[in-house]
């Protein structure tokens, strides 16, 4: 719950699902020992801004794993196209909550420091409906894979578009440009999501399935936070080796 004297009420909400066109089951694949939820889990529940955590899920399967090892869970419709729209309905039962904070199940090595930052940016400034993060690309041959999403920010640090693509294109390549990877952690103002998920999907959106592109189609700032966090997500079964590989890592250190 809020500190007294402070009305804002953060949530944390992992959505969950069973299906998945390249990796069923997902949530739930073991790595080093625990399942991948169980590791994002572990990892959010370091943070300090969060005042409420829950596991959005339509399956019962992830449902009792979650409860198994400690979470709290919402129970959510198997209908929803995305993972934004579970977490507006997961938060729909705790009418307290003033912002959220969709953190991605396949990322188990997600910092907790960069939600908190989240987190404590959207409270810092009612006015700012949403809010990611993106770190530096330092490898230029990322640049051509479409399944790392690049952003461009304009001087204050907000979005000016997301692609798939190069993005921008150099034509020359200025000493200072600097490139910028995407990362798949959101976080909303509550009136704010429950105004995105009603709008439909847009062109823009639909062409480079990017969820984000509505909230700017629709003139809607996006602020990204610039970290250092270059934590990697479970996307296929081959990466598997990889991300325990870098599990096993973290626990040594």
């Amino acid at each position: 719950m809020p500190e007294e004297g402070n009305s804002a009420c953060v949530a944390g909400i992992i959505p969950a699902r069973w299906g998945s066109s390249r990796f069923p089951g997902k949530p739930l694949h073991q790595l080093a020992g625990k399942s991948l939820l169980h590791h994002v889990f572990e990892r959010v529940r370091a943070c300090e801004k969060l005042d409420l955590l829950l596991v959005a899920t339509d399956d019962e399967r992830i449902r009792d794993a979650a409860l198994g090892f400690g979470a709290q869970v919402a129970m959510t419709s198997p209908e929803h196209a995305t993972g934004t729209d579970r977490i507006a309905e997961a938060v729909r039962g705790s009418p307290e909550v003033t912002h959220v904070i969709n953190i991605q199940g396949d990322e188990p090595l997600i910092e907790p420091a960069l939600v908190d930052s989240l987190a404590t940016t959207l409270v810092e400034n009612p006015d700012l409906p949403m809010i990611t993060a993106a770190n530096p690309m330092t490898d230029r041959s990322q640049l051509d894979d479409p399944n790392i999403v690049k952003v461009v920010l304009d001087r204050d640090g907000n979005a000016l578009y997301f692609s798939r693509s190069p993005l921008p294109h150099c034509r020359s390549a200025p000493g200072e440009l600097q490139l910028f990877r995407h990362m798949g952690v959101y976080g909303y103002r509550r009136d704010f999501l429950e105004q995105f998920v009603g709008w439909p999907p847009g062109t823009l959106e639909q062409a480079e399935h990017l969820e984000q592109l509505r909230a700017l189609e629709n003139g809607a700032k996006i602020r990204v936070l610039v970290t250092d966090d270059n934590s990697i997500g479970l996307d296929t079964p081959e990466q598997v080796p990889q991300l325990e590989a870098l599990l096993a890592a973290v626990t040594t250190s």
